[in-house]
């Protein structure tokens, strides 16, 4: 028994189609009700119909008038419903949709950095776009399959009650018709899961390619990068070619078969037409009913937009599986911003980058944090802020685990600086601003002043006013942006700061450490991440990162009496390929 229930349980895909139709119930509900009005007034017709040519056949013209008006009704009420029919049907589509991505990109801003880290961002973008359409069609989709259905098992009870031999005859191919269902479903889920997936791919490669094209314009290797983009072209060409064979054999099938039908149970009629069972009336209706029941092969179109659907929201349903970060409800207490490591380990791509690895960085003071690069500087300074979490032990604020605290009291007392900051927020102003409030005018300008960015800010066309999308920045310039929106959070107590002075120069570089130090005399600790020995030298203690544990700690002026320590700022030669033109 458990075994079969396991077996029925619905999956996470079949669980978000369910949400999205809950989600537009109302507007399903009235679909569903005008496509059953539909149906019935498809069954009534044939009935109708039949009974007003038995009376025009026996001349009783008087009483047929009236059946007459009534066909021509029912003939006029297939325009009205399609009309609501395609209305409700794109409301519908419009509504799960938009309420799909809403769920999906808030989930995807809830996990956080680990989001891009298990899916590449194209993909991202194509499961949440394309993915998300697809699974919006299915309440429409599973309203209209009411219909689908009730037309064809309609036929069906029609024919037997106009004569039970005459549904005989038709059901007699059933079994076949439900093999030719089953096995379209099956093979549908299986092409359209892979082509879906290298859809996906190519986005990824796509938006990869878009974000680095500077770099392949400057290596001239556009051509090269246009092959590696269209790698997944042909599998997805496969797919797609798969895909229509299998729609195309499936309607073949249904085509050979359905007319079969239909001709058995006319022949059928026909019979009991010269047996004198049945009218002419009778035939006729027969007839028509005969079609509804071969309706069934309409079936098929309704199951591929449902396996679309499904297939799509189990890709969904990977993106929602990925656990969001999850928040205390503690309050930070009174403190100086003092951050504490305590055997700390984080894992990346099964390598250990920090091992158990302890640090203590003293309220109001500034740590250089100095490695070579992939010794995991910039892991740190992601756990540091809780821009992810440890895969073994704890990261402390002024005694408190950041796990403890709440969302807000997180990222209002801990801010950051990247090297390529996001410059979000519409304009430079609401750049500058942005955080879990909104900073003040006096405060965004005082900001912007002390990371050296004012002065370029006021030759922009708008000012603090310009769209981000409008202005020219240089590399420095963006930084610089970046920079006045942690100096910006003066509630902070901890700035994290990686490797955000890379692209400036050595004066607005030293300036800006000036900046810095002032900011860590006020209560404000600083963690930096450095790569230059002007950087590590201005702060008060450097810790020496390698082979992801702490070598050692001390000033920079301390260290470089360790030739180590110095070579970590030489920049190491490239091998030379084996072959290489000297």
């Amino acid at each position: 028994m458990a075994a079969r229930h396991r077996r029925t349980r619905l999956g996470p895909g079949d669980r978000l189609v369910a949400d999205a139709t809950r989600h537009v119930g109302a507007r399903t509900l009235a679909l569903g009700l005008t496509s059953v009005a539909g149906t019935g007034a498809a069954l009534l017709l044939p009935a109708v119909l039949g009974h007003t040519v038995d009376l025009l056949l026996a001349r009783q013209s008087g009483e047929a008038g009236r059946w007459v008006v009534l066909c021509a009704l029912l003939l006029c009420a297939p325009a009205v419903v399609d009309a609501l029919d395609g209305l409700l049907t794109g409301t519908t589509a419009a509504g799960a949709t938009a309420w799909l991505r809403h769920r999906v990109l808030g989930h995807v801003l809830a996990v956080g950095p680990r989001a891009t880290a298990r899916f590449a961002p194209g993909d991202l973008v194509a499961r949440l776009v394309g993915n998300a359409a697809y699974v919006g069609t299915a309440p429409g989709s599973l309203a209209s399959a009411v219909a689908s259905v009730a037309a064809p098992l309609g036929g069906i009870v029609a024919l037997g009650l106009v004569d039970p031999w005459l549904a005989v005859a038709f059901l007699a191919g059933a079994p076949l018709l439900f093999l030719l269902l089953r096995a379209f479903t099956r093979a549908s889920t299986d092409c359209l899961a892979a082509y879906q997936r290298l859809q996906g791919d190519l986005a990824g490669r796509l938006v990869e390619a878009l974000d680095g094209v500077r770099t392949i314009t400057a290596a001239g290797t556009a051509r090269r990068e246009a092959d590696r983009i269209l790698q997944p072209l042909p599998g997805l060409s496969r797919e797609g070619h798969r895909m229509w064979q299998v729609q195309g054999r499936s309607a073949a099938q249904a085509a050979a078969v359905l007319p079969l039908l239909q001709i058995v149970v006319l022949a059928v009629a026909g019979l009991r037409l010269a047996q004198g069972a049945l009218s002419v009336g009778d035939v006729l209706a027969a007839s028509r009913y005969a079609v509804l029941a071969a309706g069934i092969g309409a079936i098929v179109g309704r199951l591929n937009a449902l396996v679309h659907a499904r297939t799509a929201a189990g890709r969904l349903a990977e993106v929602l599986a990925e656990p969001p970060a999850r928040y205390g409800r503690r309050e930070p207490p009174e403190g100086d911003g003092t951050l504490r490591l305590r055997g700390v380990t984080a894992v990346r791509g099964g390598r250990r980058v920090l091992d158990g690895l302890d640090l203590v960085v003293p309220g109001g003071t500034t740590l250089a944090v100095v490695g070579r690069s992939g010794t995991g500087t910039s892991v740190l300074a992601e756990l540091a802020g809780r821009l992810a979490d440890p895969d073994a032990g704890v990261v402390e604020l002024d005694g408190v685990p950041l796990g403890d605290l709440t969302r807000t009291a997180l990222r209002s007392r801990i801010t950051y600086a990247f090297a390529r900051p996001a410059l979000l927020g519409g304009t430079i102003a609401g750049t500058i601003g942005l955080g879990p409030q909104p900073s003040a005018p006096g405060a965004v300008a005082a900001a912007a002043r002390a990371a050296c960015a004012d002065e370029f800010i006021r030759r922009l066309p708008a000012r603090y006013g310009t769209p981000c999308a409008a202005a020219p920045l240089s590399g420095g310039e963006a930084q610089r942006l970046g920079l006045a929106r942690a100096f910006a959070r003066t509630d902070s107590r901890l700035i994290v700061l990686d490797d955000a002075t890379s692209s400036l120069d050595a004066v607005t570089e030293r300036r800006i450490t000036r900046t810095l130090l002032t900011a860590a005399g006020s209560a404000r600790t600083c963690l930096v991440v450095a790569h230059r020995p002007t950087t590590a030298a201005r702060a008060d203690r450097v810790a020496w990162l390698e082979d992801g544990r702490i070598r050692a700690v001390g000033t920079h002026a301390h260290l470089c009496e360790l030739p180590e320590y110095c070579a970590v700022f030489e920049p190491r030669e490239p091998p030379v390929a084996q072959g290489a033109e000297s």
